[in-house]
């Protein structure tokens, strides 16, 4: 596969980096030639220096060979542009779009096939509020995914000190609890990614990823001892595009929300925009003016300026005052597993987001989904079994399955299965697997064709 990267900012760099690693042949266009030596002593890849909307720059970069282009800049005409030329003057098969402007992202009709024939649109503030949203819907897990139209969950959290779990192998949390199945697919241990086993034994500080059905999250969560309560109160600090528009869900929500901004205009605005929020100009990292605004009542604090350090200032200081969870939006993808290790509850990484979504237009096999987890050490997806596959119609203990790999959990029509050595995938299942990066290759054969089929 070869793939073109418009745009070497932050969110194309991470895109080149995981299609790198995927060893896809990669090319990054963008004006600033700085940024592509950076780019190009760091990564694998080729570089071109140009404009990304010009026919003569992507012909340059290899647009009439490529299978995917993605179109990351800071302009949503050049993304549009870009994919409209590739489209149009080559046959391209994947177009991928970064879109900010909420009027455009709205308007689906532009990115049809009639139009600019654009596969896929990221808007990277759009995932920020989702995860947020999620992270609110399940009180007491750090990181929400879901998969199967959202029947499937997977959740990270950790376990607190004083649980009840603390001290037993999962063998005996099976015994405690009978007749609810949970899979715990992976767990970090002092930064280290473990994939558990029967005998693996629980303790204080480790970080679970645990797969459930929709219907029995709160279960589970309660189970490892965590906080279920709902959230009612919440403050916002940023009043950028992503403050604007979690401020503006979470009221639709019914929830007491105050967002505080430091441009007295951007107040004004946001005041005028809003129908229930409370705004308020000030420092959202001021510990006199979080006391003022009540803190320690406060159920969920939200760090989403533009300025990494003081999301993360913000949250740590709301969460010494008393915030009963705090959420802190992390654009740099190498700061994400420090901050679990300061108090920060959860972390918003639009870059994650973007690559996630792009991740299954690559994939072999029917792949409708796909997930990196932590710091992509490791990878959940969801995929459509095969009739010709070589995972379908086997009890799983007849299946080897790459070191570290774990089927999380089964959809079969309205039934929902967390499987055992006895389980058995059937053609047309939908699937959620669980992998390290080392093994996804592996893995990516088992999903696809058996060599017997062409016989």
């Amino acid at each position: 596969m070869n793939a073109i990267i418009i745009g070497a900012g932050e969110v194309g760099y991470h895109i080149a980096e995981s299609l790198s690693r995927e060893g896809i042949d990669a090319t990054v266009v963008d004006t600033n030639e700085e940024r592509l030596r950076d780019i190009a002593e760091t990564l694998d890849i080729q570089t071109i220096a140009g404009s990304g909307s010009s026919p003569e720059v992507l012909k340059r970069a290899g647009m009439a060979r490529a299978d995917l282009v993605v179109a990351v800049t800071d302009s949503d005409e050049t993304n549009m542009i870009a994919c409209l030329l590739a489209s149009s003057q080559s046959q391209i098969p994947v177009r991928v779009a970064r879109i900010r402007n909420p009027e455009l992202d709205g308007q689906s009709q532009l990115f049809t096939k009639g139009c600019l024939n654009i596969d896929l649109i990221i808007n990277p503030e759009r995932e920020a509020v989702g995860q947020v949203l999620d992270c609110l819907a399940c009180p007491g897990a750090n990181e929400v995914f879901r998969f199967a139209g959202g029947r499937i969950m997977v959740l990270g959290f950790p376990i607190d000190a004083g649980a009840a779990v603390i001290g037993k192998n999962l063998i005996t949390l099976r015994a405690m609890n009978p007749g609810f199945k949970v899979l715990i697919t992976a767990l970090v241990r002092n930064e280290e990614f473990i994939v558990p086993k029967g005998e693996t034994i629980l303790a204080a500080g480790d970080y679970l990823f645990a797969v459930t059905d929709d219907t029995r999250v709160g279960e589970l969560l309660r189970f490892f001892g965590r906080e279920t309560a709902p959230p009612r109160r919440v403050i916002i600090i940023g009043g950028g595009q992503t403050g604007w528009m979690l401020a503006e869900a979470i009221e639709k929500k019914g929830f007491s929300v105050k967002l505080i901004e430091r441009r007295r205009d951007k107040c004004e605005a946001l005041a005028a925009a809003l129908e229930k929020t409370v705004v308020l100009h000030g420092d959202g990292t001021s510990q006199e003016l979080l006391k003022e605004e009540n803190i320690q009542e406060t159920d969920v604090f939200i760090a989403v300026t533009n300025d990494e350090e003081a999301n993360i200032l913000g949250a740590l200081v709301a969460k010494q005052l008393g915030a009963r969870r705090v959420i802190s939006l992390i654009r740099r993808i190498d700061y994400i597993p420090l901050v679990g290790r300061v108090g920060i509850d959860g972390v918003i990484n639009p870059r994650q987001a973007a690559i996630r979504r792009i991740l299954h237009f690559i994939r072999k096999g029917k792949v409708l989904s796909a997930t990196p987890l932590r710091d992509e050490r490791a990878e959940v997806f969801e995929f459509i079994a095969l009739e010709t596959s070589d995972i379908t119609e086997r009890p799983f203990k007849e299946i080897h399955f790459p070191t570290g790999t774990i089927v999380g959990a089964i959809v079969r029509g309205e039934k929902i299965i967390i499987p055992d050595g006895d389980s058995v995938i059937l053609p047309g299942d939908h699937v959620v697997i669980f992998t390290p990066r080392s093994a996804i290759s592996e893995v990516e054969k088992l999903l696809t064709v058996k060599l017997e089929y062409f016989g």
